[in-house]
Protein backbone atom coordinates (compact mmCIF):
# COMPACT_ATOMS: atom_id res chain seq x y z
CA UNK A 1 0.00 0.00 0.00
CA UNK A 2 1.31 3.30 -0.65
CA UNK A 3 1.51 6.17 1.99
CA UNK A 4 2.31 9.80 0.82
CA UNK A 5 2.97 12.39 3.48
CA UNK A 6 2.43 15.80 3.04
CA UNK A 7 5.20 18.10 4.53
CA UNK A 8 4.38 21.89 4.75
CA UNK A 9 7.39 24.55 3.38
CA UNK A 10 8.67 21.48 1.34
CA UNK A 11 7.52 21.39 -2.39
CA UNK A 12 8.06 17.40 -3.01
CA UNK A 13 6.09 14.79 -0.56
CA UNK A 14 7.59 11.63 1.00
CA UNK A 15 6.13 8.52 -0.55
CA UNK A 16 6.51 5.13 0.77
CA UNK A 17 5.09 1.43 0.06
CA UNK A 18 4.27 -0.18 3.01
CA UNK A 19 2.62 -3.67 4.46
CA UNK A 20 0.95 -1.93 6.91
CA UNK A 21 -3.00 -1.90 6.79
CA UNK A 22 -4.54 1.34 6.32
CA UNK A 23 -6.29 0.82 9.72
CA UNK A 24 -2.80 0.68 11.29
CA UNK A 25 -1.55 3.67 9.23
CA UNK A 26 -4.49 5.83 10.11
CA UNK A 27 -4.20 4.77 14.18
CA UNK A 28 -0.57 5.80 13.58
CA UNK A 29 -1.67 9.52 12.04
CA UNK A 30 -4.37 9.59 14.71
CA UNK A 31 -1.93 8.48 18.02
CA UNK A 32 0.43 11.27 16.59
CA UNK A 33 -1.44 13.87 15.78
CA UNK A 34 -2.97 13.25 19.83
CA UNK A 35 -0.05 13.03 21.51
CA UNK A 36 1.75 15.34 19.58
CA UNK A 37 4.77 12.79 18.98
CA UNK A 38 6.80 12.49 15.45
CA UNK A 39 4.94 10.42 12.90
CA UNK A 40 7.18 7.15 12.79
CA UNK A 41 6.21 4.83 9.72
CA UNK A 42 8.00 1.71 8.51
CA UNK A 43 8.62 1.07 4.47
CA UNK A 44 8.27 -2.51 3.56
CA UNK A 45 11.92 -3.23 3.19
CA UNK A 46 12.57 -2.19 6.71
CA UNK A 47 13.32 1.90 6.48
CA UNK A 48 11.31 4.12 9.30
CA UNK A 49 10.66 7.97 7.83
CA UNK A 50 9.75 10.45 11.13
CA UNK A 51 7.73 13.56 10.56
CA UNK A 52 7.20 15.57 13.35
CA UNK A 53 3.67 16.24 13.82
CA UNK A 54 4.15 20.12 13.42
CA UNK A 55 5.09 19.74 10.08
CA UNK A 56 2.30 17.39 8.79
CA UNK A 57 0.64 18.43 5.79
CA UNK A 58 -1.62 15.47 4.78
CA UNK A 59 -1.30 12.08 4.99
CA UNK A 60 -2.42 10.36 1.85
CA UNK A 61 -3.05 6.36 2.43
CA UNK A 62 -3.86 4.54 -1.10
CA UNK A 63 -5.97 1.66 -1.71
CA UNK A 64 -4.18 -1.74 -1.81
CA UNK A 65 -4.11 -2.79 -5.37
CA UNK A 66 -4.18 -6.23 -6.16
CA UNK A 67 -2.80 -7.88 -9.13
CA UNK A 68 -1.18 -5.71 -11.08
CA UNK A 69 -0.62 -6.26 -14.51
CA UNK A 70 1.92 -4.62 -17.24
CA UNK A 71 4.96 -3.03 -17.00
CA UNK A 72 4.78 -1.38 -13.84
CA UNK A 73 7.55 -1.16 -11.31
Amino acid sequence: MEVRIGVQNVAREIVIESNESPEAVRAAVGEALSSGTPLTLMDEKGHSVTVPTSALAYVDIAAEQKGRVGFGG
